[in-house]
């Protein structure tokens, strides 16, 4: 008989759903303060998971979700550096 997998599942911050953690991207704040996209969901830091849609990523921004999640605001210019992460 074969084990199951169990696949880790992560909760957007824009749109409040369930996803498997693979399908999601991780957005981290280091411990030194910079918010960084993190491709591979190893860095070091408190993360939140985001979609890979520009939807769901601008409900989060425009609830303030992200940054009630990560513990700091976050600057325009991460933002645009996150939405070309998300559309890429």
């Amino acid at each position: 008989m074969a084990r199951v997998k169990k696949i880790p599942l992560r909760m957007c911050v824009g749109c409040q759903e369930m996803h498997p953690k693979k399908e999601m991207l991780r957005v981290v704040r280091t411990p030194d303060g910079q918010i960084l996209l993190d491709p591979t969901g190893k860095k070091s830091g408190r993360g939140a998971y985001v979609c890979r849609n520009v939807t769901c990523l601008q409900q989060a921004v425009k609830a303030r979700r992200l940054e009630r999640a990560l513990g700091q605001p976050v600057s325009p210019e991460v933002l645009a550096a996150l939405e070309a992460g998300v559309v890429s």
